[in-house]
């Protein structure tokens, strides 16, 4: 569909908290969700939500085969939740360096839930629940974030951030 622009930090509507999704099945929903993983995939990100792409909707995709960014990460496979919910089934915190896509050039050292279960819906109305853990449950926490108002940088414990040059040396989130 559309490679869109992703909303960078410092915009308002990354801090609104997202409107649930009432409609499924509809060529906008999907049409939207098109957009979001063609944005994705051009940006080499491994989730995205939609208020990246200005859209202050609760919809994520979360999922990769092959991405630069993350050599050492093994492939998720495209999982798209519309109205996520998460349930937390591990709390231990695991402390792992994120970034994203809205805040190019940072990463910041971010605790997060060990294993989760993301419960939500498909584009045409299903429920879909989905089991993950380690880097997979981080990617849904992060995601999830968005469409809360918040993003990683406020998770940052002790100012633990580093710079980075390129998309190709992240090795965090999104």
């Amino acid at each position: 569909m559309t490679i869109t622009s992703v909303v960078q930090e410092g915009n308002p509507i990354l801090f609104r908290i997202s409107e649930p999704v009432t409609q499924f099945g509809t060529v906008e929903l999907k049409s939207l969700i098109a957009d979001m993983l063609d944005t994705m995939v051009a940006t080499q990100g491994v989730g995205i939500a939609a208020p990246q792409i200005g859209v202050n909707k609760r919809i994520i995709l979360v999922g990769f085969e092959k991405n630069d960014r993350y050599p050492g990460r093994d492939p998720i496979p495209l999982q798209v939740v519309v109205n996520p919910q998460l349930e937390i089934v591990d709390p231990t915190l695991e402390k792992d360096w994120e970034g994203c896509l809205s805040v190019p050039g940072r990463q910041g050292c971010v605790p997060r839930h060990r294993a989760l279960v993301c419960k939500g819906f498909d584009p045409d109305g299903k429920p879909v629940r989905i089991e993950a853990s380690g880097f997979h449950a981080r990617i849904f926490q992060h995601e999830c974030d968005h469409l809360d108002g918040r993003l990683f940088t406020s998770r940052v414990e002790n100012d633990e951030f580093r710079s980075i040059q390129s998309s190709s040396e992240d090795s965090g989130n999104e």
